[in-house]
């Protein structure tokens, strides 16, 4: 069967509910990722989930902050939370579906604006939750897709300009760095860069600073579908819903959408 599977970083779930049903009506994936839902479990909005068929919901909210969820056409047959943070704030959602494919949906931490861990104490918790993802990584021994918000733009060409930001948090050395250790760990495939290669422009967020964010289009890719590889290998397509940015009420991410042959 073609299994697809969506992601993005919505900024608040309910206040933009109306295009989070657009983008469903539109595109129909099997499987949406939500990041940074800014809500608690209570009050995720899962009858409009529900109203569109989306009846498999899972949730790890928190009050304002954070917050991650996947909604579902099909069976979801078990779920974890795993604390990367190491403070329980959510971050992270993990479902596994019937065909056995486990799916972690993650936020990471942005970093605050300071890229040095003694200066800024939130830049060295991005370090460290990328670091236990690191280990986590290396333990796993089932066909998974890890897909979220990294707050990280690997490649010189995943901003708008490498220059101009390689002291900038979310493409600095140190960042760039600890992500490619976590890649290396499972010997992740990214599958934006597999089927769109360097030095293909490929940008998922954009500030809210630039009112005319196409105009200017400094971007860059901060959002990101990793598969194992022998699941890589089922990949047939992926896509970034750039139109998206342009909706009523837009999140500064875009969506991910990555279909599966299996």
């Amino acid at each position: 069967m073609t299994l697809s599977i969506a992601s993005w970083n919505i900024n608040s779930v309910r206040f933009r509910i109306g295009i989070v049903e657009q983008f469903l009506a539109e595109e129909a994936p099997d499987v949406l990722c939500l990041q940074e839902t800014k809500v608690i479990d209570g009050d995720f909005p899962t009858a409009a989930f529900k109203a569109m068929g989306y009846t498999h919901i899972v949730v790890h909210g928190q009050r304002m902050h954070h917050g991650v969820a996947i909604v579902s056409r099909v069976p979801l047959v078990e779920d974890n939370r795993l604390d990367w943070q190491a403070n329980g704030e959510a971050r992270h959602v993990g479902v596994r579906l019937e065909n056995g494919l486990r799916l972690e949906n993650v936020y990471v931490p942005a970093g605050g604006d300071i890229p040095d861990r003694e200066l800024n104490p939130k830049f060295g918790q991005k370090l460290d939750f990328l670091q236990r993802m690191t280990e986590w990584s290396s333990g796993l021994d089932y066909p998974t897709l890890l897909v979220g918000d990294f707050n990280v733009a690997p490649l010189p060409e995943d901003v708008w300009s490498h220059k101009a930001l390689l002291d900038v948090v979310s493409h600095t050395p140190v960042e760039v760095e600890a992500l490619a250790r976590l890649q290396a760990a499972h010997d992740w495939v990214d599958l934006g860069r597999h089927f769109h290669p360097a030095p293909a422009r490929l940008h998922t967020w954009w500030s809210y600073r630039a009112k005319e964010w196409a105009a200017s289009d400094r971007g860059r890719r901060l959002d990101h579908m990793w598969a194992s590889p022998a699941l890589a290998a089922n990949a047939v397509a992926h896509r970034v819903c750039e139109p998206c940015r342009s909706w009523l009420k837009p999140s500064d991410h875009v969506p991910l959408i990555t279909e599966f042959d299996l």
